[in-house]
């Protein structure tokens, strides 16, 4: 029964999508036959150093959704402290609801049935145009991001091109 309330949910908001989009990036299915894998792409927010930036992700979502959150995971190369080296996005919102087991987060920061696909990518979005480095997913990243800013912008400057070179 929570697969097909899920199916539906994820039907509606794609539609809804569809209908009015989203300044900031798209999003379909990556294959029509499966409504809990989408295929999402996100322009580098403007005045951020991943401005003209193309990037690509793949959000899962779970069968019980939206009771549990998606996962998001850039197929684009990617350096920022919230994305772990294997392109998993790691925000607050994203984390399972409740409270923190490691005391960061509180529970309100954390994931909430009523997030669609819509506010998950502006937070992602959001989270490109501000680095949180006080709990990074990419400690190397976060490092850079705090230590040495032209290195960090070096490399996010090498994965805007190779974005713009994917298209």
């Amino acid at each position: 029964m929570a697969n097909n309330q899920a199916s539906l949910l994820l039907q509606k908001q794609l539609k809804d999508l569809c209908k009015k989009p989203v300044d900031g990036f798209s999003a379909g299915l990556v294959d029509e036959t499966n409504v809990f894998q989408w295929s999402v792409s996100i322009m580098g927010p403007p005045d951020t150093l991943y401005e003209g930036g193309f990037f690509n992700a793949i959000m899962t979502f779970p069968e019980n959704y939206p009771n549990s959150p998606p996962t998001v995971t850039f197929t684009s190369e990617m350096w920022h402290p919230n994305v772990y080296s294997d392109g998993k996005v790691c925000i607050s919102i994203l984390h399972p609801p409740g409270d923190d087991p490691n005391g960061y987060e509180l529970a309100s920061e954390r994931w909430n049935p009523v997030h669609t696909v819509e506010s998950i990518v502006l937070s992602i979005i959001s989270m490109l145009s501000g680095p949180n480095d006080e709990s990074p997913a990419n400690v190397e990243a976060a490092k850079e991001w705090r230590d040495n800013r032209a290195e960090f912008k070096k490399k996010v400057s090498r994965c805007v091109r190779r974005s713009q070179e994917m298209l």
